[in-house]
């Protein structure tokens, strides 16, 4: 059964519908339904070298770990992740491909087809609907490959036909014919031509084209770790047969593209270009020599090797045609490996007011591990290819570019670099090229462990593993007159040496800060910036916090990094000017022996990769010593001075839990209770309670008292054996001492302490339906105008389910008692269910909720409704937001 999905775009109810409904009712009330809505997705690139293509209906797909994502370069936005995949997406590709228009009319073709490859030797097959933006799951390729697909390459035969070919690791090249439906919705007929056996040096680059001419014969490159161009033909969609190897590469091939072929003044002829990872790039031209007729005592010499072959190049046969393949030049420039290299797209030419014509332009955009893009063509007077423009970043990391790919009209250059990012340039000159850098979508390039909003609510920080905690706000941009709400990253406060675990945003009053904990045993204290907090004046939600933070009273401009990328060094608002003229001057054409000077400065538009990387870091305020191990989870009660901490553990003297005093910064309490790693803890709203879920199986809570000024008093209240496997999450109720837990036993449970004078003590209320696979993240709502709350559940395998729990009153006569006490009976059930085009395709490791303002609740038209934002982040390595219309 074929799987719909709809756009952003095509469910969005327009940007100022994504802020909530207005309350009116002072009174809580029922609701009748839940609509969720997807809001941002923030996601990385993998780091391989295929796994991003750009189709001719200008939407570019990636892979995004086990998914497929698309994003809209116009937009900068991810439009949507594509799940179907059980392994890392490593390629993916369009048919038609931007070169195939030139061939036939496609504009009478309803759907466009993605193909992707992942690293457990599948391959789906995706179809695009434009007319109404929509993606389905057409069908999955009969698995043919032992091991990972590295490359993916395909051509259209016509309009409902098409080739293509797929390279793995298991030593094979498998060649597909696949006949595409000549009405939306329908399935795709796939049948194998051949499946070509390389041996153990495996093909990690494929390039497929048609020979000139009328005869319907094609031309297969394929290169990888033999350093040898091997070219393979088909006549008449007949069997692949090898024709010749190319010699003259040093290091592995990375990446082959054809031009279009090309018929002029009975010269017939296709130039492939080829990158290595010896820097160089080669470019070969196949041409037409012979016929067999004309030349036979030429041709019983094809195969033989001979002088005249190394001087003139190689030459095969096919069917009665006799064709020479010679070396048109060698490019070299880059100083790393060449990883990509692509032919500009042909352009369309008119003759005259009836005609038109396409030509290839030559233009070869090549993309390298030196962290540089480099556009070659040949020079007007000499012919001599020389690298016509170059652009690049400037990253913390010493590694550079994966790949490289034209936009359909050959106008901007897209590459993805290593640490998952986008660089987009556009030629925006008229009559001379002008390539300026462009704002691209972002996000974190491994498992995303932790988020969580800001005490304002202006923003949401998350920490991954990919050593980085990142900061995302909604941005008011206009375009061709309209103004649109978006979500961007804007700040980058932490770039780290050591993977990112867990963080906890302080609240209380004072300026924005956090705690982050990572494979370390130090957890380290980062304070918002002035540059930052002028920054956070622009976005969407800039009048939020005005209030809370008084920048006169901050002197810190920004930060920089240190040589080893573990500490972020202050930068004073009276040494910013020295600090800028410096960085103007500096040079880094030598690669990163040197640490460039960071330049912080107010954004007033979304910023773009280098200045993330760079001129966004937070300073690191203090250092927290005293745990044994790596630091694992944390958390910061509601009021702002207890910081909790805790660190993966094998004992019960290891996993005790940390107290930390916002401000002093000292140890002031070392809980103990727990056996092995402290999965989750969370202080209840009223900061009375401390709750901690264990690997061991239970779940402890403590209470805290203040003891005077400076101390707390703490004791332990319960232990619970409360799982039969891992408790992995657990999360606490608004108004009421209630909490949940969720376990890899894929049960939730609602619990409810008693207190009492002379005790306290924690019963169980409520075991939830068991879940389809192991609950990874739990997290109540924000309380609401209504009587029921929300809880949300998410799981290892992606999927998210919103439940509604209704804490039942009391009979009468309970009015005396607090508000946590006045209740007897907990129910629940299930209300909605995420579709799997809105989850996450991995585990879900963090669910947290966002209370709208009434401001923002007013913009909606439905006064009757009411929006919250759940935002959750997982080992997808992306960061999603949804937003929750309740009415």
């Amino acid at each position: 059964m074929s799987l719909i999905c709809a756009f952003v775009m095509s469910m969005s109810p327009g940007p100022v519908h994504w802020f909530g409904s207005k309350r009116v009712m002072d009174e809580d009330r029922s609701f009748n339904s839940i609509d969720v809505h997807r809001l941002f997705i923030g996601a990385g690139c993998n780091r391989i070298v295929n796994t991003v293509a750009w189709g001719p209906s200008g939407l570019v797909a990636f892979g995004a770990h086990n998914a497929v994502a698309i994003f809209q370069p116009q937009a900068a936005r991810i439009l949507t992740t594509l799940p179907g995949h059980k392994d890392i997406v490593n390629c993916v590709e369009w048919l038609p491909r931007n070169k195939d228009i030139c061939k036939h009319d496609y504009g009478s073709l309803e759907e466009q087809f993605l193909l992707s490859g992942s690293a457990d030797g599948v391959i789906i097959i995706w179809a695009y609907l434009p007319s109404q933006s929509k993606c389905r799951q057409v069908s999955q390729v009969p698995k043919s490959h032992e091991k990972g697909v590295t490359c993916i390459s395909g051509a259209m035969l016509n309009n409902l036909e098409g080739l293509f070919a797929s390279s793995s690791s298991d030593g094979t090249v498998c060649v597909w014919e696949v006949g595409f439906p000549s009405q939306s919705g329908g399935d795709c007929n796939l049948s194998m031509l051949q499946t070509i056996h390389v041996g153990t040096r495996t093909m990690v680059a494929l390039a497929l084209a048609e020979l000139p001419g009328n005869a319907a014969d094609w031309i297969l490159a394929m290169g990888g770790l033999d350093n040898k161009v091997h070219l393979y033909v088909s006549e008449r969609r007949g069997k692949f047969v090898p024709a010749c190897e190319l010699k003259g590469h040093q290091d592995w091939i990375r990446s082959l593209d054809f031009s279009i072929p090309t018929i002029a003044e009975e010269r017939m002829e296709i130039f492939v270009t080829s990158s290595s990872q010896d820097k160089t790039i080669r470019i070969w031209k196949v041409s037409f020599h012979s016929y067999l007729s004309e030349h036979k005592e030429e041709a019983q010499s094809i195969q033989s090797v001979s002088l005249k072959t190394y001087i003139e190049g190689p030459m095969f046969k096919l069917g009665t045609s006799v064709w020479q393949v010679s070396l048109e030049s060698l490019l070299v420039g880059h100083e790393d490996w060449v990883y990509s290299v692509s032919w500009q797209p042909p352009l369309k030419i008119s003759i005259d007011d009836n005609n038109a014509c396409w030509i290839q332009p030559q233009s070869i955009l090549s993309a390298s591990m030196d962290r540089t893009m480099m556009i070659w063509r040949p020079d007007r007077k000499t012919g001599i290819w020389i690298n016509d423009v170059t652009v690049g970043e400037l990253s913390h990391s010493a590694l550079g570019f994966y790949g490289g790919l034209w936009s359909p009209k050959g106008d901007a250059i897209l590459a993805h670099g290593y640490g998952g990012s986008f660089h987009l340039w556009k030629n925006v000159g008229l009559s001379v090229e002008d390539w300026q850098p462009q704002l691209v979508p972002s996000g974190h390039s491994a498992a995303v462990l932790d988020l969580g909003w800001a005490k304002s609510r202006q923003f949401i920080l998350s920490a991954s593993h990919d050593q980085t905690t990142r900061i995302f706000a909604p941005w008011e941009r206009h375009k061709d007159g309209k103004l649109e709400i978006s979500w961007h990253e804007i700040a980058r406060p932490q770039v780290h040496g050591h993977d990112i675990n867990c963080m906890a945003i302080i609240k209380g009053e004072g300026n924005h800060r956090y705690v982050s904990g990572a494979d370390e045993k130090v957890g380290r204290v980062f304070e918002a910036p002035l540059s930052f907090l002028q920054t956070l004046q622009h976005t969407a939600w800039g009048h939020l916090g005005k209030q809370d933070v008084n920048n006169e009273d901050i002197q810190i401009l920004g930060a920089n990094m240190s040589a080893l990328g573990l500490s972020q060094k202050p930068i004073y608002v009276h040494a910013s000017t020295t600090r800028a003229s410096v960085a103007s001057s500096q040079d880094f054409s030598d690669g990163m022996e040197t640490i460039p000077e960071a330049v912080p400065v107010v954004l007033t538009e979304p910023p773009l990769e280098e200045n993330l990387s760079w001129n966004t870091l937070w300073p690191e305020s203090h250092k927290l010593y005293g745990h044994g191990n790596e630091l694992f989870t944390m958390c910061c009660n509601h009021e702002g001075k207890i910081i909790a901490t805790a660190c993966k553990a094998q004992s019960s003297n290891v996993a005790e839990i940390w107290l930390w005093q916002v401000g002093s910064w000292r140890a002031i309490g070392r809980l103990h209770s727990h056996a092995l790693t402290v999965t989750q803890m969370e202080f209840s709203r009223d900061d009375h309670f401390l709750l901690s879920v264990s690997r061991d199986r239970h779940f402890s809570v403590f209470r805290l008292e203040k003891n005077g000024t400076d101390e707390v008093k703490y004791e332990l209240v319960a232990r619970h054996d409360a799982h039969k496997r891992i408790i992995w999450s657990c999360s606490w109720n608004t108004c009421h001492h209630v909490f949940a837990t969720g376990s890899r036993d894929r049960t939730v449970k609602i619990w409810k302490i008693t207190e009492s004078k002379s005790e306290s003590y924690v019963t169980e209320q409520l075991s939830l339906p068991q879940f389809s696979s192991s609950v990874t993240a739990v997290s109540w709502s924000p309380r609401s105008n209504f009587k029921d709350d929300l809880l949300a559940v998410g799981m290892e395998n992606g999927l998210i389910d919103i439940w509604r729990v209704t804490l039942q009153d009391m009979t009468p006569g309970g009015e005396h008692l607090q508000p946590h006490q006045r209740f007897d009976t907990v129910t629940a059930s299930k209300i909605i269910g995420l579709d799997i085009y809105l989850s996450h395709v991995a585990t879900v490791h963090r669910l947290v909720w966002r209370e709208t303002s009434e401001s923002e609740n007013s913009t909606l038209v439905n006064s009757s409704s009411t929006v919250m934002q759940l935002a959750s982040c997982g080992a997808d390595h992306t960061v999603r937001i949804f937003n929750v219309v309740i009415a």
